[in-house]
């Protein structure tokens, strides 16, 4: 007695595959091609929006203790000018801080400079654009 297994009954996709036609068929795969690419962009939608977010409030968290880093530094700079006060006076210990602060803000603004300079732009897309009219141009031997 040989038990033989029943195949199952087709899937709704094999009947429709068999009794549509090409056109029907090409036009359900363009309609979930679309709705997959919409879904798609929602998601890349959420996902910036969140990472938006996410952006914002590091950035904002970053500026406030940049504030806070300059409040350090003006009270570190008042305290350095007290002390100095305390062996000279007020105003030439004043003078001094403001003298060492110049010097450091004199120094990045070199360094800055020096690194703004050194920036070269998109000289590869720049290269890569420059060779796209030629290339458009029809019955011209591009080289």
């Amino acid at each position: 007695m040989s038990s033989q297994i029943p195949e199952p009954p087709p899937s709704a996709a094999h009947v429709k595959a068999d009794n549509a036609s090409l056109g029907e068929l090409f036009g359900d795969v363009t309609r979930d091609l679309s709705t997959l690419m919409r879904q798609e962009v929602e998601l890349a939608k959420a996902e910036l929006k969140q990472s938006t977010s996410r952006a914002g409030k590091g950035a904002g968290m970053l500026a406030g203790a940049g504030v806070g880093g300059h409040f350090v530094l003006l009270f570190l700079s008042l305290a350095l000018m007290w002390a100095l006060g305390a062996v000279m006076a007020l105003g030439w210990a004043a003078l001094i801080v403001a003298v060492i602060w110049a010097i450091i803000a004199a120094v990045l603004a070199s360094v800055g400079r020096k690194e703004l300079k050194q920036i070269k732009g998109l000289p590869q897309t720049g290269e890569t654009l420059s060779e796209i009219p030629p290339t458009l141009k029809p019955g011209e031997v591009n080289r």
